[in-house]
């Protein structure tokens, strides 16, 4: 007996290790092939750290884009973003936050679709999403010109700490958060702001309408879409 308290001790040690020295999140396969030790045990070895962590406040274990990746308790959200303001200059601009957003929204989604909604050509900014490695390319549009299908990436889930897409906030509710949420309304845009004070069948008539003027500008850019 004393000897399994043992070894379960130590494999939480080693665990709490590999998550710790680790920036990016850690899938249960992978944890078991360093500590050599089965599914079952890893998971309720985790279960016991994010208990601990719990206890202790300050650090957390957390489930994000399908792994587990320990970070600072939300309560301490203002002190951490205090110490690395410098890191402001990495942000991601109000254009690819509102590119950013189309896309999770609407995924796949091509760069005409894109730039129905946004009103603007976004080719630079695709690049940039591209380059950063938050989107890919998904295939092609089985339409005249077989235009590039973008979709988000796992490390578009890391970087806004969701664990899938269906942690994403619901179309219906998006309008209420970006009255209070200073993020939501940088990816939304002016869209989104006002959004936020229209009633929610307004905002579907406004999808039907974007969606209609969609399919009609395909027609007219599919030859544009070949170049890429």
């Amino acid at each position: 007996m004393a000897k399994e308290v043992l070894e379960r001790d130590k494999i939480k040690s080693i665990i709490e290790s590999l998550l710790f020295i680790n920036e990016r999140p850690l899938e249960i396969d992978e944890i078991c092939e360093v500590v050599e030790v089965d599914k079952r045990k890893v998971k309720t070895v985790l279960d016991d750290l994010i208990k601990d962590n719990d206890k202790r406040g300050g650090i957390c274990i957390v489930e994000v884009a399908g792994g587990y990746q320990m970070c600072s308790v939300p309560q301490n959200e203002v002190w951490v973003k205090k110490m690395y303001q410098q890191r402001s200059k990495q942000k991601l601009s109000i254009a690819s936050l509102e590119t950013l957003a189309i896309i999770a929204y609407k995924q796949p989604a091509t760069r005409i679709e894109i730039e129905s909604i946004r009103g603007v050509n976004v080719d630079g900014v695709i690049r940039h999403l591209l380059d950063l490695g938050l989107i890919k390319t998904g295939g092609r549009k089985d339409v005249v010109g077989k235009p590039f299908l973008y979709i988000t990436t796992r490390k578009f889930l890391e970087y806004f700490g969701l664990n899938n897409l269906k942690d994403l906030p619901k179309m219906e509710e998006f309008a209420s958060l970006a009255a209070t949420d200073k993020v939501v309304q940088e990816m939304m845009g002016d869209e989104g702001k006002e959004a936020s004070e229209q009633a929610a069948p307004a905002q579907d008539d406004k999808n039907e309408d974007v969606s209609n003027s969609v399919a009609g500008r395909e027609q007219q850019c599919n030859a544009e879409e070949v170049k890429e």
